[in-house]
């Protein structure tokens, strides 16, 4: 069993931040359970694009709202408190946050923690043993 507070991660290599939000990465593939999970916050103002060509990503919204657009289609979804997008085809997708916005994030296969965006947006595929 394990047990955390999301304060625990502050300032630990789980702290992942970059110029337009931040990450703590509540469970990683270290942990051997399939899937990874995060808290993610995006800053309002600032546009990030993304393609998980890697991972599935399902993203539930608890805080603030913005816009989600598919860059593949140009369709456009209002997020916002109580909002989930799964990222089930691997879409190329902005955010456009208007306040900052909470996420609680699921990847599968989980990350390890040590992927960073690549020019595409892309995190690449790393693999972890179990602790």
């Amino acid at each position: 069993m394990i047990v955390l507070s999301i304060d625990d991660l502050d300032g630990t290599d789980r702290d992942v931040t970059a110029p337009t939000w931040r990450s703590r990465r509540m469970v990683l593939a270290g942990e051997g359970v399939g899937f990874s999970l995060h808290e993610t916050v995006m800053f309002a103002g600032t546009e990030t694009s993304m393609w998980y060509a890697n991972h599935i990503e399902a993203v539930y919204c608890v805080e603030g709202h913005g816009e989600l657009t598919n860059d593949e289609t140009g369709e456009k979804h209002r997020i916002s408190a109580g909002s989930l997008y799964l990222l089930n085809g691997h879409e190329h997708h902005t955010m456009r946050p208007t306040t900052d916005m909470r996420f609680v994030c699921v990847f599968n296969p989980p990350v390890t923690g040590r992927e960073v965006h690549d020019e595409n947006g892309v995190y690449p595929l790393l693999t972890e043993e179990a602790v």
